[in-house]
């Protein structure tokens, strides 16, 4: 009998995390043989291995304590791999060589699989002067393209994805370049970017004062505060970026404030970071732990909660001296503070299994309690632990307990601290969990509401043809083992239909007993006024959130959840499979591209129909000297005249070509970093279409093709398609879009 509660499941495990030989051939036979991997390897840090092998066994039996996939898929592997999720590099230096000794490190770093965090505010803004060259610097943007083209590099040589995360102060003078960064879809493609927000920043914005923009004690320049708020809530508001982050809060409320100050977190934010710090996860299953689901006596066992946060605690205590390192500085970070990062995954599945609705109030005080329980729990066994192994080394007890977060503890918790000490500097946080949830059999991810409570994936065959399966939320499932047909009651509620200041109460209950950060989105909709969206942002600045981020499906964003009916075609529309017929005559333009590196020149001609009124890209050729080029312009020309002859939204074409990029490197074309050859192509075709009028403007194409898959209602909507299994449907789940057919995430 399988372990596994949906194919899904089993499919994740078997290709993320079962242990196989380089041809393919599995050692895990089953789930049990992972779970005794990591369980064996993790108690050889024990005094007596045997036994804490078991009990650490049964803490992940049936799904109940969920290590990262990190974990899962590296401990007991002999291998020379990392079980850290993230890491934020160190400081950058001011200076040339200090940027790319830290773009090396980085580079290292991302080649393991890890994701980075980098505060770019310690580089001098745009025009600073650099002494000794006679010339003005490039500002921090110009070195984060470069940062962006490293992971793009590092992504097409094969590696496992890492994510970045890029910070900068509210007052440094490039903030306001920075906030619009990403209004350009095609830069910085790579990053997630968030602000730097302090509290004398959002006391000038309620006083609606003076703010001053300064660098390494220089005003550059004055503006109001409430002017810059505005400005970073309009780019979230009409680009979903940047994020905002409550930095002082943040450093207010560490542990360690007597050892580190924190400037970035982690890629998805539930880790505020010192440089070389790295962020250690896992999370404990709530949905596994409702006894009575359904019933007036439904609840949550909380003598296995405790028992179950003491081992996990230990389990992850052992994962720092298991694991291996991308920098030596990394190591010795993480042994000198020994930060874990223990969250929680089926908060939304826990609370429907009790008959409480996510953001009601009743739900709000539950999730409080609980997350505090967990808390002391954590903070009890790692006292525990301090007098068993030691605490970790830069412990001070006095400055540990006068922490902002240890001010809220319990007297007994405190004085446990104070007579044993700490093993673990921070213990939890609660991660993005996407792809270890649907591991565990589609439970709600951390303390996200259920996204969907069913929908019909599509499975590929390996004949090519693909069958359908219908994927259920853990909740849903119980409920109809349980009461059959009878439809769900009012509190089955999606991430989709809840206010958006119901997200925000609910991180804010979550926050409270969380020493280090959340990831959550905080979804809104649509048609959500500006206003009201300012609101969400205050809201979690107010009821003590560390960070906010929200995500409004828009035109630019693209809509997570969309539906709609399929069109009949009407006569003479463009047909997404006959191709269209060619005039005798076309209209077209030749651009000159010359690429640096390139002996000889590339010309792009590029021929336009009129349909409907409406000049569009009909076909392409590629001329050139170099004879190197001879074979694959052909080719490239041919397929790409045979999409644009088919109709429909064909920019989708140049999104492709600008994401290629030559491991060898590309080359600064009019101030801008373009990847490759066939990038510099795709952006010669854009901008025609641009000229043309079929693309509003540069930055618009499509990554995917909006016609090639349709909703129909009824079934699951169709979202942004999956990079890896390449169906659509791609949710964005605690900042990051997974993908429920396949479980991958964009950050890892």
């Amino acid at each position: 009998m399988t372990r596994f509660a949906a194919a899904i499941a089993e499919q994740i495990w078997d290709s993320k995390y079962r242990l196989k030989l380089a041809d393919g051939t599995p050692i895990d036979l089953s789930v049990e043989d992972s779970w005794r991997r990591v369980a064996r390897d993790l108690a050889r840090m024990e005094a007596d291995p045997a036994a804490w092998e078991d009990r650490f066994y049964a803490a992940l039996e049936d799904f109940r304590f969920l290590p990262a996939g990190r974990i899962l898929a590296g401990a007991g592997t002999g291998r020379e791999v990392t079980l850290f999720n993230c890491f934020v590099m160190g400081t950058i230096p001011d200076s040339m060589a200090g940027i790319f000794q830290s773009l090396k490190e980085a580079a290292l770093t991302m080649q393991q699989g890890g994701g980075i965090g980098y505060d770019f505010s310690t580089i001098r803004p745009r025009g600073a002067p650099v002494h000794g060259v006679a010339a003005d610097a490039s500002g921090p943007l110009s070195f984060m393209d470069v940062w962006d083209a490293m992971c793009r590099t590092i992504m097409s040589a094969g590696a496992r994805r890492g994510a970045m995360m890029a910070t900068m102060r509210c007052d440094h003078p490039d903030i306001e370049a920075f906030i619009a960064a990403k209004q350009d879809s095609a830069r910085l493609r790579m990053f997630n970017l968030s602000v730097l927000v302090t509290d004398a920043f959002m006391r000038a914005v309620r006083d609606d004062a003076s703010w001053d923009l300064q660098f390494d004690g220089r005003i550059w320049r004055s503006l109001p505060a409430r002017d810059l708020w505005n400005r970073i809530m309009r780019a979230t508001y009409d680009y979903a970026e940047p994020g905002v982050i409550f930095i002082d809060r943040i450093n207010q409320m560490n542990n360690l404030a007597y050892v580190e100050t924190i400037a970035a977190t982690n890629p998805c934010g539930e880790q505020p970071l010192p440089p070389y710090g790295a962020c250690l996860l896992g999370s404990i299953n709530l949905a596994r732990l409702v006894e009575a689901p359904f019933t007036p006596d439904a609840h949550l066992d909380m003598a296995a909660l405790d028992d179950l946060v003491r081992v996990a605690v230990r389990m992850m205590d052992n994962v720092v001296d298991a694991s291996r390192f991308p920098l030596p500085q990394q190591a010795l970070e993480a042994q000198a503070k020994r930060r874990i990062g223990l969250g929680v995954t089926g908060l939304a599945d826990a609370l429907m299994m009790m008959g409480l609705r996510y953001g009601a109030p009743d739900a709000i005080a539950q999730t409080r309690d609980w997350m505090k329980a967990i808390a002391r729990a954590a903070y009890l066994a790692s006292a525990g632990l301090a007098r068993d192994k030691g605490p970790f080394p830069l412990f001070d007890a006095d400055a540990f307990l006068a922490s902002g977060f240890m001010g809220r503890m319990d007297d007994d918790v405190r004085q446990a601290v104070a007579r044993d000490g700490m093993r673990n500097a921070l213990l939890t946080s609660i991660a993005p969990t996407g792809t270890i949830s649907l591991y565990a059999g589609n439970v709600s991810s951390g303390i996200e509401p259920v996204f969907a409570h069913a929908y019909t994936r599509k499975v590929l065959q390996k004949d090519g043809t693909r069958r359908e399966e219908e994927v259920v939320d853990h909740a849903v499932r119980v409920w109809r083992d349980l009461k059959g047909d009878a439809p769900l009651p009012d509190w089955f509620v999606d991430a989709q239909t809840l206010p958006p200041l119901d997200h925000v109460a609910m991180q804010a209950a979550a926050q409270e007993w969380v020493d280090s950060s959340i990831s959550k989105t905080i979804n809104c909709p649509e048609d959500i006024g500006f206003d009201d969206f300012k609101d969400v942002y205050l809201a979690a600045w107010d009821l003590g959130c560390k960070g906010c981020t929200t995500y409004r499906p828009n035109a630019v964003t693209g809509s997570v959840l969309s539906v709609a009916e399929r069109p009949a075609l009407t006569p003479g529309a463009p047909s997404l499979t006959e191709p269209l017929d060619r005039p005798a005559t076309l209209e077209g333009a030749t651009y000159k591209l010359k690429f640096p590196g390139s002996e000889h020149a590339i010309y792009i001609t590029i021929n336009d129909i009129v349909q409907d009124g409406q000049r569009r890209p009909f076909e392409v050729f590629i001329n050139s000297k170099n004879m190197e080029h001879f074979a694959w312009t052909v080719a490239l020309t041919r397929m790409i005249s045979a999409v644009f002859r088919r109709g429909g939204d064909v920019s989708f074409v140049v999104e492709e070509l600008k994401a290629v990029f030559d491991p060898r490197g590309g080359a600064w074309i009019e101030g801008r970093y373009v990847p490759s050859i066939l990038a510099a192509i795709g952006g010669v075709i854009e901008r025609h279409m641009v000229a043309t009028g079929f693309l509003a403007g540069e930055g618009m194409g499509l990554k995917s093709d909006p016609h090639a898959e349709i909703a129909v209602i009824g079934e699951r909507p169709a979202g942004p398609v999956c990079p890896s299994c390449g169906q659509y449907g791609l949710m964005m789940i605690e900042g990051c879009k997974t993908c429920p057919s396949c479980g991958y995430s964009e950050c890892g």
